[in-house]
């Protein structure tokens, strides 16, 4: 049997790689002459750069950049194999675990830093960069990242706006003829798993800027900010992001990669499958499992093992997933592409004690699944 191993990290306990690991251990006992081709998956946040790096057998970079409240730290970001893709994550540049809870405040955070990564990522001569934009500080809608990569912000006295969210009010003109031309010969592809336009209710300042220390006061500044943003993007760079389903992504980032950077917003998942050549690895496989932290009906909308499926399925391959909790409204997935689905909890437990055991219960699971699987084939 040929054996496809496609999970997604699961959160604080298993990254996608010690997942895939344990998952073809727990099939290898129940099917020793299985052929098993390992792909640790992500949507597009925390762990992309790991998924992408081990699928393409790549290695990773360590940079310093300008971290969220303008400190420097230290970056990672990978390079594929075969020398000619970049994966980079905002999150290790510009990421909420990056600050502090009491320090919080998406006024003065900035996306500078993930601006370092892709001048990084041009430095080495790619000739794409793949870009997870999940886990964000910031509500500046890439202004740091803008001025990382050579545009000039500036206030109507020609100064140039400091860092975050807050100034953007003061935003008169962009300047680009500083702007990095490398990014005209370089193709940037944004996962991005959720479709908030920029501005409004549903808008990245409304919807995701109290996790990031906004109170009702800021989320109507930032708001404001950000249509200013758009308004002088669309009159100087003549692009409209106001609108744009995704540009609310990263508290606006998705919008500033759009504009400054040519980057085109992509289902992360997706983005993901075809950068792994997921479909290919699929083709002449018997069997596919996938698996992730839960289960419910949220999963079915751009999560990790919703696009395994949709994949799979298009090569009549069964899919079989496995979760640390399933959730009312999983069923839905069994209209998607999954075959059946299993949690990995053999006995009641605590989430503590569920996390601090994953490795083991997820090969126990994966190798109970098989051998249910072996066990119906072998039916006349």
């Amino acid at each position: 049997m040929q054996i496809v191993v496609a999970p997604d990290k699961f959160k604080g306990s298993l990254s996608a790689v010690e997942a895939s690991r344990a998952m073809a251990r727990g099939l290898l006992r129940a099917c020793p002459s299985a052929i098993v081709d390992e792909i640790p998956m992500a949507d597009g946040g925390e762990g992309t750069v790991e998924a992408l790096v081990t699928a393409t057998q790549g290695s990773f970079r360590m940079i310093e950049v300008s971290g969220p409240l303008g400190e420097s730290c230290q970056a990672r970001f990978g390079l594929s194999g075969d020398g000619r893709t970049a994966f980079l994550e905002m999150a290790a540049a510009s990421g909420l675990v990056l600050v502090p809870d009491s320090q919080r405040d998406p006024t003065l955070t900035t996306t500078r830093g993930t601006g370092d990564l892709i001048r990084a990522a041009l430095d080495l001569g790619v000739d794409r960069i793949v870009l997870g934009i999940g886990g964000s500080a910031t509500n500046d809608g890439g202004a740091g990242m803008a001025q990382a990569i050579g545009f000039r912000l500036l206030d109507a006295d020609g100064h140039d706006l400091p860092p975050g969210g807050g100034p953007l009010d003061r935003l008169d003109r962009i300047d680009s003829s500083k702007r990095d031309r490398r990014l005209d010969q370089v193709e940037l592809a944004v996962a991005c798993d959720v479709t908030n336009p920029l501005c409004g209710p549903n808008g990245a300042s409304a919807v995701y800027g109290p996790q990031k220390g906004a109170n009702a006061v800021m989320v109507q500044q930032l708001d404001h900010n950000l249509a200013r943003l758009a308004e002088v993007i669309a009159r100087d760079l003549g692009r409209s992001v106001d609108d744009l389903p995704g540009a609310g992504a990263a508290g606006g980032l998705g919008a500033g990669l759009v504009a400054f950077a040519g980057g085109t917003l992509q289902r992360g998942v997706d983005l993901i499958a075809r950068t792994v050549g997921l479909a290919d690895r699929l083709k002449s496989a018997d069997l596919c499992f996938t698996a992730e932290g839960s289960l419910d009906a949220q999963t079915s909308h751009g999560k990790t093992i919703a696009g395994v499926a949709r994949t799979a399925s298009e090569y009549g391959c069964p899919v079989l997933a496995i979760a640390g909790g399933i959730q009312p409204g999983a069923e839905v997935l069994l209209d998607q592409g999954v075959s059946a689905y299993f949690s990995l909890c053999d006995r009641p437990m605590s989430l503590d004690d569920a996390i601090a055991h994953a490795s083991p219960l997820l090969e126990r699971a994966t190798e109970q699944a098989v051998r249910a699987f072996l066990a119906g084939r072998a039916r006349p």
